[in-house]
């Protein structure tokens, strides 16, 4: 039997976050990517539901409408979904550059890639059980899966992406059956490689959510608020334009909902309009920087945003996931979040 899945409720501006918030300090160092764990063995589980038990808590007092488990159980977005697959080697790392910005240290593609298992859905279970808010489960997608990752056994990104998009979908299936209510699938490098996007990337990524019958969504961004990325946005011009290549293609594709970079960004408002028809995330906080938004600065970004996505179909949401940033700062700019999206739907007199 599924379990009761809440209805997300037809109102204007319903407010969502991108997908990761910070960690508690007890549980992984703060402000780092790929953060240790603090804690090991049974404690480490315990600590992990803790932790989803206070992201949770933190959205619902902010008044964020649409939940995610902050990516609390993770220790990255896309390594720790690959580390519970088959066909990877985590013990001999090789050096390569990720989305073309900064060096890591990635696992190696040695066979062929297998799912014997599931990988998040025991904790799409626990997060379900936990709250009555509608729920937003996030997964890599396939061509960021690619690209973090060393490929000593495909040696094709197309193939290996593909190989990655049947595994996603499989899990995807069972994430829904477990109670999402939204599966989002991350694909920052969709900024990047725009020749591949147009080559295969759309196709792979539909591949990755054929058969759902909930909302799927893409979150396509400019990256965390880490310095290999503010860097990189410094040589981007004085218009971001990468949108304007990937929009058509996304609005033409049958993913419903398309998750992007605004605030603070040198993004063309008027390219949301290549998007009519989906449902627009419309990044309206700042991941790159703790300075907290003020609401009316939140609302200043969804008003932009509505002279071409109407508001039925406008999502406000965060730039990119928060897990850089201090606890108190993310939570502060939930609720500046929240408030703002209040603020433009008392306007619409919702």
């Amino acid at each position: 039997m599924e379990p009761r899945r809440p209805v997300i409720a037809l109102r204007a501006l319903r407010t969502t976050i991108a997908g990761s918030l910070p960690k508690p300090a007890w549980l992984a160092p703060p402000k780092q990517l790929w953060a240790p764990w603090l804690l090991d063995g049974a404690l480490l589980e315990e600590g992990r539901r803790d932790a989803v038990r206070l992201a949770l808590a933190d959205q619902e007092s902010a008044g964020i409408d649409i939940v995610t488990d902050g990516e609390q159980t993770r220790r990255h977005f896309v390594t720790t979904f690959i580390e519970c697959l088959e066909g990877v080697d985590f013990q001999h790392k090789r050096t390569v550059r990720i989305r073309n910005r900064y060096d890591a240290d990635v696992p190696v593609v040695v066979g062929p890639v297998v799912r014997s298992r599931p990988v998040f859905v025991d904790d799409m279970r626990f997060l379900r059980a936990q709250t009555q808010k509608p729920v937003k489960f996030t997964l890599p997608g396939p061509m960021t899966m690619v690209d973090t990752l060393y490929d000593n056994h495909y040696r094709s990104r197309e193939k290996l992406a593909r190989e990655f998009a049947a595994i996603l979908n499989r899990e995807a299936r069972e994430l829904e059956s477990a109670g999402a209510n939204v599966i989002q699938f991350d694909e920052p490098a969709f900024n990047v490689y725009i020749d591949e996007v147009k080559a295969w990337g759309i196709e792979v990524l539909e591949a990755a959510a054929a058969g759902l019958k909930c909302p799927t969504a893409v979150h396509i961004c400019y990256g965390y608020g880490i310095k290999a990325n503010i860097d990189w946005k410094k040589t981007l011009g004085s218009q971001w334009r990468q949108y304007e290549q990937t929009f058509p293609l996304l609005a033409n594709s049958k993913i419903g909902q398309v998750s992007l970079e605004c605030a603070n960004s040198k993004v063309p408002l008027d390219l949301l309009a290549l998007l009519k028809g989906k449902d627009v995330l419309v990044g309206a906080i700042d991941v790159a920087t703790e300075e907290i938004e003020t609401p009316a600065q939140v609302a200043a970004v969804i008003r932009g945003a509505m002279k071409f996505v109407p508001p039925e179909k406008l999502y406000p949401c965060t730039n990119c996931g928060m897990v850089p940033l201090p606890r108190p700062v993310a939570l502060g700019k939930l609720k500046a979040l929240a408030a703002g999206a209040a603020i433009v739907r008392g306007e619409l007199g919702g």
